[in-house]
């Protein structure tokens, strides 16, 4: 039965294996993307012990450094975990749990990326221009991001219509 239409009515006519395939490669686009950004965020963040006005910051600057370092190099690591479930999961008719794994994954990485985004606008501004201006575009961004990346998508999807059954 594998050639009946997964989600009937939702205007695709795939069956459950094709939808899988269809989820599992949209996901690896994002996962594309993120892996790249998250990479050259982590590269900048430990290139940056090695310049010479690192001597400059301040503990709280240090502190915030290090646990960026750290919420960068696990945002990677959530960002690769895919890889390897793939991996150990291939051709062991697994891929629902592998799609479902992987949307999970994808949701930690993101709020990686949210609190590394806006971790590293508050270093910066704080190095640059204090305190204060370090915090209130911190957490500038931080807004934004959940703006952006929680708020609109719920908003859009109350829009939808409901699916049906």
């Amino acid at each position: 039965m594998s050639d009946v239409d997964a989600s009937p009515g939702d205007g695709r006519d795939e069956s459950e294996n094709e939808r899988l395939d269809r989820n599992w490669n949209e996901m690896l686009q994002e996962l594309r993307v993120i892996q790249t950004g998250t990479q050259i965020l982590t590269g900048f963040l430990l290139a940056a012990a090695f310049q010479s006005r690192f001597e400059d910051l301040d503990d709280y600057q240090r502190a915030v450094y290090l646990c960026l370092v750290v919420a960068s190099i696990l945002t990677t690591v959530f960002g690769l975990a895919p890889v390897s479930l793939h991996r150990a999961l291939f051709r062991m008719r697994a891929k629902d749990r592998i799609v479902h794994l992987t949307d999970r994954i994808l949701q930690f990485t993101m709020i990686g990326v949210a609190i590394t985004l806006a971790g590293t606008a508050l270093l910066i501004f704080d190095f640059v221009l204090g305190r204060v201006a370090g915090i209130v575009v911190g957490a500038v961004v931080l807004v934004i991001v959940l703006a952006l990346w929680v708020v609109l998508p719920r908003v859009s999807r109350r829009s939808l219509p409901l699916e049906s059954p």
